[in-house]
């Protein structure tokens, strides 16, 4: 079904009108930092919350949930891996609400109710209620990424994407290498002694008023993500035409500047028609095959990324150079630093270049390379060397990849499957990580660094082939092969070229 004609001529008249009608480069500069400066701090702590509340589990574990609870290992790993299934099935339903519900309202509701449920994990007294309420905290936390990515691409253009995700995303995860655990994540026993530094705090308040300590931490970590909620409901603009801290005039530069992008942002735009939901946009989402390349090249990223904090201490135990749990906890951060810096610069390079796949064909080989040397090298200052190669090659990959997908679809609820479904089936790395690292395994975990390295090649010819699938797409569409769809606002227009 075409579009109105009334949305395809404000295209092509904004398309035709001089650029220095909409602002020149200092405008342009002013109205980017005043988005970054509102929003992305704001997102940045809620991604913060969502990492802390996802593994202040491991925590609690530590200092005494499996005893008090009379869970054995194996019944907290079930719960982990609960965790997983109901956080994988909760992001495409969530994305599809996310614009009926208004972005304003859905992720501070989210972040609220799973401040709430964290709180409720600080009083559970068995097996059963443990099990059910990780995957009630699932269900909730879900919703946060895929919709934060999706919320992000209706303010900045394909382009200016990617720095904004790297930005947000390294802030909270180098944060969260101070406040949780590196290994919560995985659930092993025999390296999880060393708190996070603001799980350590929270520990000392208990035992008090017959509340052990490992429930303070949950208790007090979930109400402040509620806190967090909260504020996040009064500080985020629903949309760019409702954001307080532009002017008119700003408001309508930037909806001109979505416009000029793609047919598929204009409703994004100033002259926005509410695009109402269809089942055909959702199946067009399901059957691209871009989101099964780039989807499975996450999967493999991530089952790298869930599982790198697991052997990460133990390397830094045998070095010897660290005297006790907080010097380890430490020393453990220093790669994350150095990887959250240089993803930063390849998220801008990314932007620059216009080019996402191509650039992680660059990064991913650098996260390879240290996955084969630690693999084959058992000295632990070369294997601790190694580490900043497998953090920066994996983390710089995130938010090209994070952006990709959202870059290369059109139309909002095709945008909102794509990015909901390649993190869906991208988390389910978690699964891989739980099982890939067993304690007896250790120190050296040649079996798990192996298979983690297979997993990167994988992933590094998945890019590859998306990178020729767009590129067989785009020369289709200037050999006329999409002519048909001239008019739509949607990722078929043959003005809308992929992005590499």
């Amino acid at each position: 079904m075409d579009p109105p004609k009334s949305r395809v001529l404000e295209l092509e008249e904004a398309k035709s009108a001089p650029l220095d009608q909409y602002g020149d480069l200092a405008h342009q500069q002013k109205l980017a930092r005043k988005i970054l400066w509102n929003i992305l701090p704001i997102l940045a702590l809620l991604f913060l919350m969502s990492f802390l509340d996802r593994t202040n589990v491991g925590n609690a574990k530590i200092i005494g949930l499996e005893a008090d609870l009379s869970i054995t290992d194996h019944q907290y790993d079930v719960g982990l891996a609960v965790f997983y299934l109901t956080y994988i099935c909760s992001e495409l339903p969530s994305n599809l609400v996310l614009k009926k519900a208004s972005p304003k309202i859905w992720l501070p509701f989210l972040t609220g109710i799973w401040g709430i449920i964290t709180m409720c994990l600080g009083f559970v007294q068995n097996f059963a209620g443990f099990v059910a309420v990780r995957a009630l905290l699932g269900i909730a936390e879900g919703g946060l990424l895929p919709g934060m990515v999706l919320y992000l691409s209706s303010f900045y253009k394909r382009g200016d994407l990617a720095l904004r995700i790297g930005l947000f995303y390294t802030a909270a995860s180098l944060s969260g290498a101070f406040g949780g655990t590196c290994i919560d994540l995985i659930g092993s026993s025999e390296n999880a002694n060393k708190l996070g530094l603001l799980a350590r705090g929270l520990a000392e308040i208990g035992p008090r008023g017959g509340i052990e300590g490992w429930r303070w931490i949950l208790i007090i970590e979930g109400l402040l993500t509620f806190l967090c909620g909260v504020l996040s409901f009064f500080a985020l603009p629903n949309s760019l035409q409702s954001a307080s801290f532009l002017t008119a005039e700003e408001k309508e530069f930037g909806g001109k500047r979505l416009m000029l992008d793609s047919p598929g942002s204009l409703e994004g735009s100033l002259a926005s028609e509410a695009e109402s939901f269809r089942w055909s946009e959702v199946r067009r989402g399901v059957l691209d095959l871009q989101v099964w390349l780039s989807a499975s090249a996450y999967f493999a990223i991530l089952s790298g990324l869930y599982s790198f904090g697991l052997f990460l201490p133990t390397i830094i135990k045998n070095l010897g150079f660290a005297k006790d749990a907080n010097e380890v906890q430490l020393w453990s951060v220093i790669p994350y630093a150095v990887a959250a810096v240089l993803t930063v610069v390849v998220a801008i390079v990314s932007d620059r270049l216009r080019l996402r796949g191509v650039v992680m064909l660059f990064t991913l080989p650098i996260a390879i390379i240290g996955y084969a040397a630690i693999a084959n090298i058992d000295s632990p200052r070369v294997q601790y060397g190694m580490t900043f190669l497998m953090a920066t090659g994996q983390y710089a990959s995130v938010p090209c990849i994070l952006v990709w997908l959202s870059n290369n679809s059109a139309g909002h609820y095709k945008r909102a499957t794509t990015s909901a479904l390649q993190l869906a089936i991208a988390n389910a790395g978690g699964f891989v990580s739980t099982f890939n690292y067993p304690s007896r395994d250790g120190p050296l975990f040649h079996r798990g660094h192996t298979i983690v390295l297979g997993l990167l090649v994988f992933a590094w010819f998945m890019i590859l082939l998306n990178v020729l699938y767009c590129a067989k797409i785009n020369r289709d569409k200037r050999n006329g092969k999409y002519d048909q769809y001239a008019g739509y606002n949607d990722d078929r227009n043959p003005e809308f070229m992929m992005v590499l």
